[in-house]
């Protein structure tokens, strides 16, 4: 199977530039993944499709404002500065721009001086190790003078932070969001609950591999960055208890997928865990836990869409995926959402 096999025409336009208000007013697409039919809805009639038993499971990370803009000491040089993992307290992998100016020793200060750093190490992709120096609590320094790292098909600038986290994040430590779950309010989570839904959380940092493009021609070859994942027990226990039951485990999100899908395809069952994982999932995988899907609209030839090709069918999702052109969703992080079931 080839990379290009995965390529869809997206008119510019209809890459979403602002979230819509209220969160759950998105467009929602429905996929069957038996037969590829196709329904349009509204986000917030999700929640007619859920049955009692069924559970959700929801990736509760939150995003750094990871975007941060260093001034070279020595030469008063500008360097973006994204962070993507945290090696140690203050220790963390980087994307520097331009990386011709954050050379191994070259140092840095940041905001009014709260943050200063050296980089340490270069990476063979070319990521920086830096360690950051600062009073206080770094995540706190952040807050104050980072940006949101928005995905750059988004030129707009985002009004309000919270808008790229979920109602539901909690655990810092994502370079972007699990954008699915944006869509989601308060209310309606309260009101799936009440339907009998059981809703489960798990963590996993998002950093930029899920998104890098694919590189090589056949898709086999390609080769996913790792991210942190954890899986408590109180959802593990929830996972078994629904599937026991003969009810459906619903992922919120490619990023909730993965993490059920490494832990299953790692230890064979669903059991609490907590690691790495780089797991790329394609046509041929074979899913051992989730059983429906609510997802954003990705981009083309990403190893996201390859993701939900394998789950709902290549076909099917390309149909979908020309239907939601025509149909003139919104696509990408801001964008409309699908159910896949």
């Amino acid at each position: 199977m080839k990379t290009s096999d995965f390529y869809y025409d997206l008119p510019e336009e209809l890459i979403a530039q602002t979230p819509i208000e209220p969160r759950n007013a998105s467009r929602l697409m429905l996929l069957n993944k038996s037969n590829g039919k196709v329904e349009h809805k509204i986000f917030r009639d999700l929640t007619e499709y859920l049955e009692p038993g069924d559970c959700l499971i929801l990736n509760n990370t939150r995003v750094i404002p990871a975007r941060i803009y260093g001034v070279k000491k020595e030469t008063g040089a500008v360097v973006e500065f994204l962070l993507l993992k945290q090696r140690e307290n203050l220790v963390w992998e980087c994307l520097c721009g331009p990386g011709k100016r954050a050379k191994i020793g070259t140092e840095f200060t940041f905001g009014n001086g709260q943050l200063e750093c050296a980089v340490t190490d270069i990476l063979e992709d070319g990521n920086r190790i830096v360690k950051f120096k600062c009073d206080g609590n770094i995540y706190t320094v952040l807050d104050e003078i980072g940006q949101m790292p928005l995905p750059p098909y988004i030129k707009e600038k985002l009004a309000d932070k919270e808008r790229y986290q979920t109602v539901y994040s909690e655990k810092l430590g994502s370079a972007a969001a699990p954008t699915a779950g944006l869509h989601f309010t308060q209310d309606m989570l309260e009101d799936i609950k009440k339907k009998g839904v059981n809703i489960g959380y798990v963590t996993l940092h998002v950093g930029l591999g899920t998104f890098r493009p694919v590189k090589v021609d056949d898709v086999t070859k390609h080769i996913m960055h790792k991210e942190h994942y954890i899986m408590p027990q109180e959802t593990a226990d929830l996972i078994n208890d629904t599937h026991k039951a003969g009810k459906r485990v619903i992922c919120v999100g490619t990023t909730s997928c993965r993490t059920v899908e490494s832990v299953a395809t790692k230890n064979g069952c669903i059991c609490a865990d907590e690691d790495d994982t780089g797991i790329f999932i394609y046509p041929g995988y074979e899913f051992k836990c989730m059983d429906a899907l609510v997802t954003n609209f990705h981009l083309p030839e990403s190893t996201l869409i390859m993701l939900i090709s394998a789950f709902a069918g290549y076909d099917h999702v390309m149909n979908a995926y020309k239907i939601a052109v025509d149909e003139k969703y919104r696509f990408f992080s801001f964008g409309d959402a699908m159910f896949i079931y």
